[in-house]
């Protein structure tokens, strides 16, 4: 896992200190990285030649697609921060085309163009923090940050470098400010979604800082800041996952959740578990997402088969009974759901509980000891995200695929299982979701199980990540042999949240949640109004720009610039000139007379004063 291949094509600019070359390295790091974009791909690919069939802009939808793995594989494989951007922008761009690909509906258009806008801020900041590290060490290879000499450099400067390329982050990944743009990114065809929420675009920001890792762990504060952005994160999203009604925004909104925690596992210095939840979330994120297209798929050809044009496909209200009409879907969706909410032995078990672990016991060897509170209140919060995360996912699952269909018997007659090319990934998706999570088994469960299962992935990124996480030790009061025990909770808490849902959202006890909705009142509805992020963004930022920017264009540009500037003064002058020289053009014979005897007189006295 310590070999690496690096291959150098071209350089791309040489000017003054700027030597700029096109290299890309592959390594243990981007190896996990291209397997992941490359293989949910290729099934994300395959689902789409189904799902996407009778669409009759397939061909751009193919090429746009395409056109992201590349960029996405750049991001990845790129050996420097600028070749890096460039696969970043590539897949802002893409996701840009694919998020608005059906542009003629206005709403899908501008989804499009709100996840372009918001990425561009977060990109700024990622240029800044590129320009300071140039300034300050003159390199932006990886390799050659690595060996520059930053543990003399200035801590402040180190830790702006780092915190402004977290907001590139934050904008690519959909963290606190900036993941206004990712639940509105479901206006793109399905799998689009699940190829941008499952394994390329959102999962740059971790990528990133993971890659940058021996620069993070510089800057105990920049790590306390990606610590505590990712676990707020992860509530946030979570609570608004728990009422949403249309079954692509719970997933969108778990996923700005999972996010958050693979965001947290990077701030507390768990590097790998942040990677192996980026993994195992690959698998049912994209197992999850694809699901629920085959369930709008076969939603919208009962409510075509019914005759019924108006009704929302995608409300979990109006569904039910569908695991008897789409039973891969229905398993593939329900081995899915149990990974995520952590259900033993499955992916999502492993990787989050790793994840809990490690926020509640590591702390940075030299951390502030103001900051020696933070991992007990990150652990908690990250425990009660997880709760919801098995509450919401229990409640999708249960309202879509038991009981009867509640859209009536017309509509379930017309339910049927998709076609072979959208459940065979499905199916693939489903076994690795079951199984991925083999590949880090923490080395608790070998400690007390006597289970000689080597955790494959930590030994795999140790050179990448590993003297970064050795920055971070256990905290002082925590038992290191506590991990077990914590697994255990974490267990608990998962289950917690599948039997809520059980209890809450199954057959005979749907009356349940309207009741708890009405006792909360004006709660339950900020919450289901998403907290009201996205009013406020437009009262804050859109409106005020907007005024801004129709007081420069209407008043200063075209009534100044242009009405005063460009066009009022030349006619100024023009009617100046025109006045003067009227007078030379008045038809008046003695005037003209006058004016050359004038003429002629000067001519000879400049004649004869020159000699």
């Amino acid at each position: 896992p310590d070999a690496r291949l690096v291959q150098e094509l071209y350089t791309w600019m040489a000017v003054g200190d700027l030597d700029l070359p096109v290299h890309f390295t592959f390594d243990a790091l981007s190896a996990v990285m291209a397997l992941v974009v490359t293989g949910v791909g290729s099934l994300i690919h395959l689902y789409s030649v189904g799902y996407m069939d009778h669409d009759p802009d397939i061909a751009r939808y193919f090429a746009y697609l395409n056109l992201f793995m590349f960029a996405m594989l750049v991001l990845v494989l790129g050996s420097s921060l600028p070749i890096l951007f460039v696969g970043w922008e590539g897949v802002g761009l893409c996701s840009y085309l694919l998020i608005g690909f059906w542009h003629t509906d206005k709403d899908k258009a501008s989804a499009g163009l709100k996840a372009f806008v918001v990425n561009r801020i977060g990109d700024f900041g990622f240029l800044v923090g590129m320009f300071i590290l140039f300034k300050e060490f003159g390199v932006l290879s990886f390799a050659g940050l690595a060996g520059a000499p930053l543990e003399a450099a200035n801590d402040t400067v180190i830790t702006a470098a780092c915190l402004f390329l977290f907001i590139g982050a934050t904008g690519k990944s959909a963290q606190i400010p900036l993941f206004v743009w990712l639940p509105d990114a479901m206006a793109g065809p399905t799998p689009v979604s699940a190829l941008i929420h499952a394994a390329t675009m959102v999962t740059a920001g971790v990528y990133m800082i993971c890659r940058l890792s021996f620069l993070y762990v510089l800057s105990p504060h920049a790590m306390a800041v990606v610590a505590i952005v990712g676990g707020a994160t992860a509530i946030f999203a979570a609570t608004i996952g728990i009422v949403q009604n249309d079954i692509k925004k719970v997933l969108a909104y778990s996923t700005v959740s999972q996010l958050g925690f693979m965001f947290l596992a990077a701030g507390c210095g768990a590097f790998t578990a942040a990677i192996f939840h980026l993994v195992t979330h690959a698998f049912f994120k994209a197992c999850l997402f694809l699901g629920s297209g085959s369930v709008i798929h076969g939603m919208e050809h009962a409510y075509h088969h019914a005759g019924d044009h108006d009704s929302d496909p995608q409300d979990i209200r109006l569904m039910g009974g569908l695991g008897r009409r789409m039973p891969f879907t229905a398993a593939t969706f329900g081995v899915s759901t149990l990974a995520i909410a952590g259900f033993p032995l499955t992916a999502g078990f492993f990787s989050k509980d790793e994840i809990l672990w490690r926020s509640y016991s590591l702390f940075h060897s030299a951390g502030d000891p103001s900051l020696a509170a933070l991992p007990g209140i990150l652990y908690g919060v990250a425990t009660l995200a997880a709760f919801c995360t098995a509450l919401y996912m229990g409640r999708v699952f249960l309202l879509t695929f038991t009981g009867s269909c509640r859209a009536g018997e017309a509509v379930a007659e017309g339910l049927h299982e998709s076609p072979s090319t959208m459940t065979l990934p499905l199916v693939i998706l489903g076994v690795a979701a079951l199984f991925g999570g083999f590949i880090g088994v923490p080395h608790t469960f070998e400690e007390h199980l006597g289970l000689h299962v080597p955790n494959l992935l930590e030994h795999w990124l140790e050179p990448i990540v590993g003297p970064a996480s050795a920055q971070f030790v256990i905290r002082e009061g925590v038992d290191p042999h506590s991990e077990w025990g914590m697994t255990w909770i974490a267990t608990g808490v998962g289950l917690a949240g599948l039997t809520g849902a059980w209890i809450l959202w199954a057959k005979g006890a749907s009356g349940v949640p309207a009741r708890v909705a009405e006792a909360l009142g004006g709660l339950y509805r900020l919450v289901l109004d998403k907290y009201r992020i996205d009013e406020l963004y437009d009262a804050v930022v859109v409106r005020p720009l907007l005024k801004i920017s129709d007081f420069v264009l209407h008043t200063v540009v075209d009534r100044v610039l242009i009405d005063t500037v460009a066009l009022g003064l030349p006619v100024m002058a023009v009617k100046g000139v025109g006045s003067i020289a009227r007078g030379l053009q008045s038809g008046n014979a003695q005037w003209y007379a006058g004016v050359i005897t004038l003429g002629v007189a000067v001519f000879l006295a400049i004649y004869g004063w020159g000699g």
